[in-house]
């Protein structure tokens, strides 16, 4: 599936000057519409399934005992896993309940405590993606780490990490097979300078998660099969996580140093949707709509479907292209930037 670029018509007459100072008649049209309000009911539904089908496969596992065959069971239990890390995410918004309290308690009980991934550590470092996307040295996502996102990057690896930069398009997916672990230790790292309260209420849920989830995977199964469904768990969860975010804004604008956007601009040139219906809505936890959720990051996500076609007439109106593609075309682009990343490497 090819591409699409929403640009604006030749007659729409607006500048990319004006594009920066242009979001305030977008955000009053879409608070108009009502699609600002939260969506409980919505969410209630959506927690207490997914509690009750992780509930059902970890019944699975029981009912299966030890064969080998139980360690495919991983499988469904990766894709909850991420179920529930994007309804933790959306509590990272506010989009869930009404006060702030609340979310970051729904944050933690969600993160914390079911995954093992700490809200805290989450929320910093997706709340500064959001404020400046693709901005090299203000967005974490972009940051000097195993992969390289710039040639600047890329250039200066050495030894191990300069053949990864080398190879890193082809490594991409692979390597995502370790995001479920790193998540953890990121989780853990980061309660070494946060308050004392913090340590204990974060670190301490941390704590009951790997009590419960290690207790109950190693009593229901043998060792070897314990540690099997662990580790196909986490590597598939990680691959999950990783194919949902990878398509979002790898191969998109990144500012310059020093170049200031405004929201709308900022936001949009940045970001990258993929189309398709329910399935795929369902599977990418409604962040196949990329653009309005970085323009809105509290509208409930069933909520944006309808707002996206209020921002395409938007950016059409005011001369500003918006990028949506399939999802292999996604793939496709995102992997293509880090090879042209790595190419002078070879």
């Amino acid at each position: 599936m090819t591409a699409t670029l929403y640009a604006p018509s030749p007659s729409s007459g607006a500048s990319g000057r004006r594009a920066g100072s242009d979001f305030a008649p977008l955000a009053r049209r879409v608070r108009e519409s009502g699609l600002l309000e939260r969506r409980r009911g919505y969410y209630a539904r959506a927690i207490a399934l997914n509690l009750a089908a992780t509930a059902a496969v970890w019944g699975a596992v029981a009912w299966a005992g030890a064969g080998w065959w139980t360690v495919l069971l991983g499988v469904p239990l990766a894709v909850l896993a991420a179920r529930a890390a994007f309804l933790g995410h959306d509590a990272g918004h506010r989009q869930i309940a009404r006060t702030a309290r609340a979310n970051r308690w729904l944050g933690l009980l969600l993160g914390n405590l079911l995954l093992g991934m700490g809200h805290g550590w989450w929320n910093d470092k997706h709340n500064r993606h959001h404020a400046n996307p693709n901005h090299v040295g203000k967005d974490p996502d972009v940051g000097e780490g195993v992969l390289a996102w710039t040639r600047e990057q890329a250039g200066r690896k050495r030894g191990v990490l300069r053949w990864v930069a080398r190879h890193q398009a082809v490594l991409f997916f692979p390597l995502l097979t370790l995001e479920g672990v790193n998540l953890k230790v990121g989780s853990l790292l980061f309660l070494r300078g946060r308050s004392r309260r913090d340590r204990l209420v974060e670190g301490g849920l941390l704590l009951v998660h790997a009590a419960w989830y290690l207790g109950l995977a190693f009593a229901l199964l043998p060792p070897a099969q314990a540690v099997a469904l662990i580790a196909v768990q986490h590597a598939l969860f990680g691959v999950h996580l990783g194919a949902v975010f990878a398509p979002n804004h790898k191969g998109m604008a990144m500012p310059g140093p020093g170049e200031r956007w405004g929201h709308l601009r900022r936001q949009v040139l940045t970001s990258r949707n993929v189309r398709g219906g329910a399935v795929t809505d369902w599977l990418m936890g409604g962040l196949n709509y990329q653009i309005e959720h970085h323009l809105f990051p509290g509208v409930p996500r069933c909520s944006l479907r309808r707002v996206r076609p209020l921002v395409m007439e938007h950016c059409a109106a005011v001369g500003l292209p918006y990028a949506e593609t399939g999802l292999i075309e996604s793939y496709r682009r995102a992997l293509g930037h880090m090879r042209e990343i790595g190419e002078p490497l070879r």
